[in-house]
């Protein structure tokens, strides 16, 4: 049976940003032009965690993710997840192209960065990679960096951005919202105790978690509908004496159950940092007037577009 034919883009993708996206609006074009499906190669774990045998590094996304961000902001209709294990580690970068790339996944065309090291300690680079295509009658595209106020776009930038509650300045070089997608959990209700119904999500281990605080979010649901929500990130020190890092929103004008249900929550504004209240009372009165900042900014969003 012949392999379907892919124009496949290469990379870990970690966040999706803005200078992924020009691969994968390359690999969109060329898809369209050969009548191939439009598709991306990613790894399950950060090639660096395995070969430099160093502490994981932070990721912006999970692979959950990942995918959906490649399908939903650029047409990107197949996500191949690759194991990235000692087989995978210890695979010659010719071998990758040749076997994995071409053979196994149909490959017609493949677009990668200006930057992009793959194979066996590194060895392919974008240079063998544009040779070796030519050879196999491959084509091949590669991209150069892409720049953002004199800044090149990288996910270790954005990492430090979120990591620091700069969200607004993260998504500007994500493109699009940064986004957790989790299935909500039981929570201890203190919400509904004080009168706004919350829903609990947790990042996926390894995963970055940002700067502690409450932000202005937005939650989409199942069916497609969406209601701007008060989200905080952090230990709940006004109510919890542990260390577990919670995040939990108040959707505004919603009404309904959403246990086990899987959401995407999109973080736009951190609005202030995570402080301990005295009372339960001033936490509420809190919460009310951050759900008014958040409806305040997305009114201007909307207003703006």
């Amino acid at each position: 049976m012949q392999t379907e034919k892919r124009v496949i883009a290469l990379g870990f993708f970690d966040g999706v940003h803005l200078g992924h996206g020009a691969l994968l609006r390359r690999v969109g074009e060329k898809a369209l032009e050969l009548g191939a499906v439009p598709a991306a190669v990613t790894f399950d774990t950060h090639p660096e965690n395995l070969i430099l045998k160093t502490p994981a590094v932070p990721l912006l996304s999970s692979p959950l993710d990942r995918a959906e961000l490649m399908r939903r902001c650029y047409g990107i209709r197949e996500v191949i997840v690759a194991h990235f294990d000692e087989r995978m580690m210890h695979m010659p970068w010719r071998e990758f192209v040749t076997d994995y790339l071409a053979a196994e996944h149909g490959a017609v065309h493949l677009v990668a960065g200006h930057d992009f090291h793959f194979g066996y300690k590194g060895e392919g680079n974008p240079e063998r990679l544009r040779e070796l295509c030519g050879q196999l009658g491959i084509g091949c595209d590669i991209i150069p960096k892409v720049e953002k106020d004199h800044i090149t776009i990288s996910s270790t930038y954005i990492r430090t951005l979120i990591a620091q509650g700069e969200m607004e300045r993260a998504n500007q070089f994500l493109g699009h919202p940064h986004t957790l997608t989790d299935t909500v959990a039981h929570g201890k209700k203190l919400g509904s105790t004080l009168g706004f119904p919350t829903v609990n999500l947790h990042f996926q281990p390894g995963v970055l978690v940002p700067a502690h605080g409450v932000y202005a979010t937005r939650v989409y649901f199942e069916n497609g509908e969406s209601r701007p929500a008060v989200t905080n990130i952090g230990v709940r020190p006004t109510v919890d004496d542990g260390d577990r890092v919670t995040v939990e929103g108040y959707i505004l004008d919603f009404h309904g159950d959403l246990y086990g249900q899987t959401i995407r929550m999109e973080f736009y504004k951190r609005l202030r940092g995570e402080r301990k209240f005295d009372s339960l009372e001033a936490l509420k009165a809190e919460v009310m007037h951050n759900a008014q900042q958040t409806k305040e900014y997305f009114d201007r969003q909307n207003a703006a577009q």
